[in-house]
């Protein structure tokens, strides 16, 4: 039985601004129901609490590891943001099971806003908004600060792109928008003189039927 032709399109969420669990259980509950979606701008995913304290919650994961074989039994650390908001999204699947294991694998988590993706319509979800879901007043730190506290190296890198980008984005937004001006502005003369060459018909008529 084939998927509906909404699951079968790739949805591309910005995850700029919201908060890593809520956007983490929207996203999974989708997965399982065999949507794709690819999740960007990992690195600006926020959470709750002072960065203090989650950075302290971060280093007491990083010391627990196997005691036989710590380099092979786990649990990997993983330091990137969007590799951090990958294991928080595979804790609320079933990924040891089938099911799960498919669903998991219909995600992809980048920092940054790599290409294509920068060309593709990209959505939010309202519920995980974090400027909507906590108070002006509540502490919060994001998922690019934290992992290059703890070791991730390519937050200057991802800054430089995304930047680069969006001066890019900015050229092409006024270069489209000038062009949808010139488009309105030709429809315009184009209704224009239309209406000029009917009346000019209806007037050569009138004339004829006059014997002129």
């Amino acid at each position: 039985k084939k998927m509906s032709d909404d699951r079968q399109k790739t949805i591309v969420v910005d995850a700029r601004g919201h908060l890593n669990g809520r956007l983490a259980s929207v996203i999974a509950k989708h997965l399982l129901n065999g949507q794709r979606i690819v999740v960007v701008r990992c690195e600006a995913i926020e959470m709750s609490g002072s960065f203090f304290r989650n950075k302290l919650r971060y280093l007491a994961f990083l010391r627990k590891c196997t005691t036989t074989n710590p380099r092979r039994g786990g649990p990997f650390h993983l330091r990137a943001p969007a590799r951090m908001f990958w294991r928080t999204v595979r804790g609320m699947l079933p990924h040891k099971t089938d099911r799960g294991a498919r669903a998991l694998n219909r995600l992809r988590t980048y920092e940054g806003i790599p290409p294509p993706f920068d060309k593709v319509k990209r959505k939010v979800v309202p519920e995980a908004l974090r400027i909507l879901r906590l108070k002006p007043t509540s502490q919060h730190c994001d998922l690019g600060r934290l992992g290059k506290e703890v070791g991730w190296k390519h937050s200057e890198a991802v800054a430089k792109l995304e930047e680069r980008r969006k001066i890019k984005a900015q050229k092409y937004y006024e270069r489209t928008r000038a062009l949808n001006r010139f488009r309105t502005k030709a429809r315009a003369n184009a209704v224009a003189n239309s209406d000029a060459k009917k009346s000019t018909k209806s007037i050569t008529e009138s004339l004829t039927k006059l014997g002129y």
